[in-house]
């Protein structure tokens, strides 16, 4: 990720009702711009997908990333192929207890269906009931995990202090990047994380209400008309006309 530093803007941005979410017409024109200027143009994919998802759709019509934040913020990759970007990596094994003490501590749990992903420092699961999804929290969080639910079906357990937002920050850091030049999007309270990090950010149309609910009170947020691709290129546009170099593009 060390040629982000050269770019003028560096979309950071969920992948599922997000990026790859609207129209046909929307996602094409969106990517299509984004392959046309890739010399100023920064992407991150910061998703709860894991590497395996982003390769195989990056085979197809996708624009391919920069980097990668997946598996809610648990891997960070970058490069082709692929490849952990080791200074971050080893800051969210730090904060891991591991599987075994996140399923132990879980215990018996019939309101929760594992998930069959592999990546990152997690432990995913669906649920069926959302008063056990939240004592079920409770009891992690008491054990130094954090828990993440979203969407009305995911639960995930992840290390303390770690998420979306906090390892885009940590990329940042790593990289020198200048936060300035970034703009998150997302549609889900898994996406919440982003935009309290501060970054410029824009909430999709489609975006789940509670996600809405708790961040309507802040000022870096625009809150887009558009759904899915369309909203991200209408926030994209708005952050190009901040960016003398950039306002003569005529989008």
């Amino acid at each position: 990720m060390e040629n982000l530093k050269d770019k003028s803007i560096i979309l950071a941005t969920d992948l599922d009702g997000t990026f790859l979410g609207g129209d046909d017409a929307s996602r094409a024109e969106l990517y299509g711009f984004i392959e046309e200027n890739r010399d100023w143009l920064g992407l991150v994919f910061v998703t709860g997908r894991d590497i395996d998802f982003i390769e195989t759709i990056t085979e197809k019509d996708v624009p391919r990333p920069d980097g990668v934040i997946g598996d809610v913020g648990t891997t960070v990759m970058h490069g082709k192929p692929f490849k952990p970007v080791e200074k971050v990596e080893s800051w969210i094994d730090e904060q891991w207890p591991g599987r075994d003490h996140a399923a132990k501590t879980l215990g018996e749990a019939p309101h929760l269906r594992l998930q069959d992903v592999f990546g990152g420092r997690r432990l995913s699961f669906f649920y069926d009931d959302e008063p056990k999804a939240f004592d079920s929290a409770k009891a992690l969080e008491d054990e130094g995990f954090d828990v993440l639910i979203s969407d009305g079906i995911y639960f995930d357990i992840l290390p303390r202090g770690v998420q979306k937002g906090p390892t885009l920050k940590k990329v940042i850091e790593a990289f020198d990047l200048d936060g300035s030049k970034v703009l998150v999007a997302g549609d889900t309270l898994n996406d919440r994380s982003l935009f309290e990090t501060g970054l410029d950010g824009v909430a999709v149309a489609n975006s789940e209400p509670r996600l809405i609910e708790a961040i309507k009170h802040l000022t870096n947020v625009h809150f887009s008309k558009e759904d899915g691709a369309a909203g991200v290129f209408d926030a994209l546009k708005r952050k190009m006309q901040t960016i003398p170099e950039l306002e003569a593009l005529n989008v």
